[in-house]
């Protein structure tokens, strides 16, 4: 039987497309491997640019091992995951609600599909910005509405607290990204055919019954991608809370990527810092994996 496969043609059509995406793949391993590779080796050394005179001495895994034995990262990675585990659950469960929202929303579509679109388009300093003022203990937004509708907590010093300052970066975060998540779950949404929904109708299902054994079911691919991508997206966060609260008070809302970026820029421990950094690379990396996984899983079942 002729392979098509071997044939003069396909071959040279595919050294062709290999000669076309060499640049493009030169580029993706020069901005990606080589910086890893190269924050590994670094990772592997001592490099204290207040020390300039000790060079850059090998020490093979001990700033990974004097990284796993300080209490401050491990901390660290404890306000990450909490973070993570919470904002992406609010924004994955109001993404959905938006979502159907928007699915059903006949008039002026367009407008109020960009509309919502607003908090996801401005930058990220802007939106912590915007939270920090609505949250400021004395000229606060937030602080004034609690204290003319005479509800407890009107004189919360919101920033300075270490519990009550999740709350404007959980908030901030959930306003700014929700969209994001209501903009992909709605392209699920809209792939699901019309002709499933009338048949339960027809079958006497009732909305809630069409939107737990038809919404979800079909939905969940979709929401599990959007899910990889807000997970891995707040595993790394930094400049939200870099702005709102700098890691503040004290370090009660520092993320690993802030610990990191004071290893590297406020200590100038260059080695220590890409050992962090490298930690936090292998920890995205699992998530990932995990996910990825889990997708996979998925599409198998349901193939099956």
């Amino acid at each position: 039987m002729f392979d098509v496969r071997q044939s003069p043609r396909v071959r040279t059509e595919s050294r062709l497309a290999w000669r076309l995406l060499a640049p493009a793949l030169a580029v993706i391993l020069l901005v990606t491997l080589f910086p890893l590779a190269w924050t590994a080796w670094e990772s592997l050394h001592v490099h204290d640019l207040r020390m300039p005179w000790r060079g850059r001495p090998f020490v093979g895994l001990a700033n990974y091992a004097e990284l796993l034995g300080e209490v401050r990262l491990w901390a660290a990675l404890g306000h990450t995951t909490a973070f993570t585990a919470i904002s992406v659950s609010l924004e994955i469960t109001f993404g959905l609600i938006l979502a159907l929202i928007l699915d059903r929303v006949a008039r002026a579509r367009a407008l109020v599909r960009t509309v919502v679109l607003i908090p996801w388009a401005l930058p990220t300093v802007v939106s912590a910005l915007l939270w920090r003022f609505m949250f400021e203990d004395r000229i606060g937004v937030v602080n004034a509405v609690l204290a003319a509708l005479h509800l407890p907590g009107s004189a919360t010093v919101w920033l300075a607290d270490p519990i009550a300052a999740w709350v404007p970066i959980i908030g901030a975060d959930v306003w700014k990204t929700t969209p994001f998540v209501a903009l992909v779950l709605l392209a699920g949404l809209q792939t699901i055919d019309d002709a499933i929904y009338e048949a339960a109708r027809v079958d006497g299902a009732t909305g809630w019954e069409r939107f737990r054994y038809l919404t979800l079911p079909l939905l969940k691919p979709v929401i599990l991608v959007a899910l990889i991508f807000r997970t891995l997206d707040a595993f790394r966060i930094f400049d939200l809370v870099y702005a709102l609260t700098g890691g503040g008070p004290g370090t009660a809302t520092e993320p690993v990527v802030l610990y990191t970026f004071d290893a590297l820029f406020q200590h100038l421990r260059f080695g220590y810092g890409a050992a962090s950094a490298v930690l936090v690379f292998g920890l995205t990396l699992g998530l990932a994996w995990i996910y990825i996984r889990m997708l996979g899983i998925r599409h198998r079942d349901a193939a099956e």
